[in-house]
């Protein structure tokens, strides 16, 4: 029933508007025939063309055009007795010309605008469907977090032996288990952090924050996970040989994070044996830190993917790993203002390296 009343208000309108353009026609073509050869109101055919355009479709626009072509071509013999002269033939040539000018134009323009409507509404659809993605990945590792966390406290339950006793045999794959559930843990709240940073944006506890201490203290909680990998960490401020400070202001969690993410990626690519050098350096309007490793090197058709979303690569420096870490400190630095990037190193081996503005009171802070 619905689809009926549809159908007869859509027959209602074209018909409308189909008796306003022949209306029209009517109206230029008293005045164009009531009135001397020498007078052309044939130009007033084009609110006809464009009114089919617009309204009717492409065929109605080429019948609109036509019959405004031959009435304005009629109109040199119709009504008859007077002469025929070349300017008025030629009049008459260039204003049937300006019609058909008006009809093509009329239609590739139509034909763009449906054009762009149709890619805008492709593009929409591709948005709605990136965020229903994005939602459900949200909802789903914030879903997983739940039952991780008990598998956590229950394997720390067994290790603390509140069940029963442990032997030392059970208690090394009882902590195999633990790291692995809280590795995956750890990828889990990377991967709700990255959604909430894209969708609400990042949100910042601003203050002074010195990057030197902030770079120890991080070095020093992967302390363990460095000599795992025989890999040593070494300290550089640039052209002092004196430990000093660099003050920005900032969220000092979210960049232990940055300085934790790029010093996992730098032990996961040095050789057995090597160091991770941690260049801090103060320059005038900025603070720059820079991390070195001597791994592989990065490939020259990765650079511009490094600090893309998911992205891992395919040479052995992102071999292991979510492609997150570099993304998600891409998004703290950003947020700071800084600039985050990457290069080779030579010989061998790359260098993350990020800055931030310099927090103008830090001459006040360090003394």
């Amino acid at each position: 029933m619905g689809t009926l009343k549809a159908e007869l208000v859509d027959r209602k309108l074209f018909w409308g508007k189909s008796l306003l353009i022949i209306s029209l026609f009517i109206i230029v073509l008293v005045l164009e025939f009531s009135t001397p050869n020498e007078y052309v109101f044939g130009y007033l055919y084009t609110g006809p063309i464009l009114l089919a355009n617009s309204w009717l479709g492409r065929l109605a626009t080429f019948q609109a055009t036509l019959i405004s072509v031959c009435l304005i071509m009629l109109n040199l013999v119709v009504p008859g007795g007077e002469v025929i002269k070349a300017s008025l033939l030629a009049s008459r040539a260039i204003a049937a010309m300006a019609l058909i000018v008006t009809g093509i134009l009329s239609d590739r323009l139509r034909r763009s605008e449906e054009a762009i409507a149709l890619t805008r509404a492709k593009l929409e659809a591709q948005e709605e469907l990136v965020r229903l993605r994005e939602d459900f990945a949200s909802t789903l590792t914030h879903d997983l977090k739940t039952p991780l966390l008990g598998a956590i406290e229950a394997l720390n339950a067994f290790q603390q032996e509140k069940f029963g006793a442990v032997l030392p045999a059970q208690q090394k794959v009882l902590a195999t288990m633990a790291r692995s559930h809280k590795t995956s843990l750890q990828l889990l709240e990377t991967l709700l952090d990255v959604y909430r940073n894209d969708t609400e944006g990042l949100k910042l506890d601003l203050a002074p924050v010195n990057l030197v201490i902030l770079a120890e203290e991080t070095a020093s909680t992967l302390t363990e996970l460095a000599a795992n990998r025989r890999v040593y960490f070494s300290f550089s401020y640039g052209d002092s040989d004196w430990r000093q400070s660099l003050w920005v202001k900032g969220d000092a969690l979210q960049l232990q994070r940055v300085f934790t993410n790029l010093l996992v990626n730098a032990i996961n690519h040095s050789r057995r044996g090597d160091g991770v050098k941690i260049v801090l350096v103060a320059q005038t309007s900025y603070q720059v830190v820079k991390i070195l490793d001597t791994g592989a090197g990065i490939q020259p058709e990765e650079f511009p993917h490094l600090f893309e979303r998911f992205y891992q690569g395919n040479s052995d420096r992102q071999g292991k790993g979510s492609g997150l870490g570099l993304y998600l400190a891409r998004q703290i630095i950003e947020a700071h203002g800084g600039i985050i990037w990457a290069k080779n190193r030579v010989p061998t081996g790359a260098i993350f390296a990020f800055k931030l503005p310099v927090y103008p009171l830090q001459s006040s802070l360090a003394s």
